[in-house]
């Protein structure tokens, strides 16, 4: 048996219906697709995806955030309230293992397009549906945003620095992590349709996720009763873990435990710290962070940030500079896991975008993506693999003429 990587990914043959538009619901499918699903993504004629709205833009228009999370799908664009249209869609989901959908909860129940519907006559489907508030409770129906989930969720309160105003992380980490854990429910649901002959629905409520990763936010709430606050680049429980300003720019140093404190305290020349006895523990250091942290930063601020970075390195003590998106790109252990891939607008310009995290040793890693498509770009192949094209474009001609 050759141990060479495949060329298609791990979801190879699998089926995604893609009605899923901006982030949360395109992220989750954009990873399918990059673990080898096609994925075809139905959007609203004309329009589209409002994402093609969004800046910034390329050549011809394009906008590159579009198409950084949706190369390598197919688009078609179909009227889901013309029956001609539906009739497509409902063939695609006759041959689809999952639909993804991100409509406010309600939208799928007026299409006829509801859970309930689709498993009777579709029952090895997957209906993974993402939402600001999920299917289920009072918020329900209500609409959200990421910032919207990020206030609600309780991560604004603790990021940003001390008596600053709340402030939003600087990534949509609401969208994204509702993104993630739809596609792990829909792999989920695929493992479980191979004991069961059946598929299921999947979920996944925005604020939901968000409360998912707070860390041990809810826990020290929990233990404490207080509420956590923002602590600008510390963490709540381990010092030293922070920014530091060295004489040109800062670093973040993270010595989680004894061993890697007593490491960062030689490395920094700090030895006189190592019998007081303040600095002795885990508990006792993150008592005393605001006197360890001014011991630090003074010693840091004699020398330029590659000094201490290097000694910090060769002791094994985690650390690193604090780059911009230009510098993040550009290091080489970014390149070398191939973290930055080519691909191209719809209409054709080059562009750059994150790669794929998930490398896997049976499969191949490709340098470029297939681009995101123009809107609408393979009605006439997903029309011809139906079978039934000239069909489906007389009904599409008689709705044409009932409106």
């Amino acid at each position: 048996m050759s141990s060479e990587p495949q060329a298609a990914g791990p979801l190879s043959g699998l089926l995604v219906i893609d009605l899923t538009r901006v982030l949360a619901g395109p992220y989750a499918t954009m990873v399918l697709a990059d673990l080898g699903a096609r994925v075809i993504k139905v959007e609203a004629p004309g329009v589209g995806d409002d994402a093609r709205q969004f800046p910034p833009f390329l050549a011809a228009g394009d906008s590159g955030y579009f198409a950084s999370i949706n190369c390598g799908k197919e688009s078609i664009a179909l009227n889901l309230k013309a029956s001609a249209d539906l009739a497509i869609l409902e063939a695609l989901l006759a041959r689809a293992d999952v639909l993804v959908e991100n409509f406010r909860p309600g939208t799928m129940e007026k299409l006829g397009l509801s859970y309930e519907v689709l498993k009777e006559r579709f029952p090895r489907l997957i209906y993974a549906a993402a939402s600001g508030f999920g299917h289920t409770g009072p918020e329900s129906s209500r609409p959200a945003y990421d910032l919207v989930v990020q206030a609600m969720g309780g991560l604004m309160s603790m990021t940003g620095q001390p008596d600053n105003p709340p402030t939003r992380v600087g990534t949509s980490i609401g969208d994204i992590a509702a993104g993630m854990f739809t596609v792990i429910g829909i792999q989920a649901a695929l493992i479980d349709r191979q004991r069961t002959g059946l598929g299921q629905k999947v979920d996944v409520a925005m604020l939901d996720c968000q409360l998912a990763i707070l860390e041990s936010a809810i826990a020290r709430y929990q233990v404490t009763g207080q509420n956590p606050t923002p602590l600008g680049s510390r963490h709540p429980a381990i010092t030293p873990f922070q920014a530091f300003r060295c004489a040109d720019r800062a670093i973040v140093i993270a010595a989680g435990n004894d061993n890697l404190w007593a490491a960062c305290r030689d490395a920094l020349g700090l030895q006189s710290l190592s019998a007081d006895p303040r600095y002795a523990s885990v508990d006792s250091r993150n008592s005393n962070q605001p006197a360890l942290a001014e011991a630090i930063e003074t010693r840091l601020l004699t020398a330029p940030a590659d000094h201490w970075l290097a000694l910090l390195a060769a002791a094994g003590v985690p650390s690193g500079p604090i780059n911009g998106v230009a510098e993040a790109i550009a290091q080489p252990q970014v390149q070398a896991r191939n973290m930055l891939v080519e691909t191209e607008t719809p209409g054709g310009a080059p562009l750059k975008i994150a790669g794929n995290p998930v490398k896997l040793s049976g499969h191949a890693d490709p340098a470029s993506r297939r681009p995101a498509p123009r809107l609408d770009a393979d009605r006439a192949k997903i029309l011809a693999e139906l079978g039934s094209a000239d069909k489906m474009k007389s009904l599409a001609e008689l709705d044409t003429l009932a409106d």
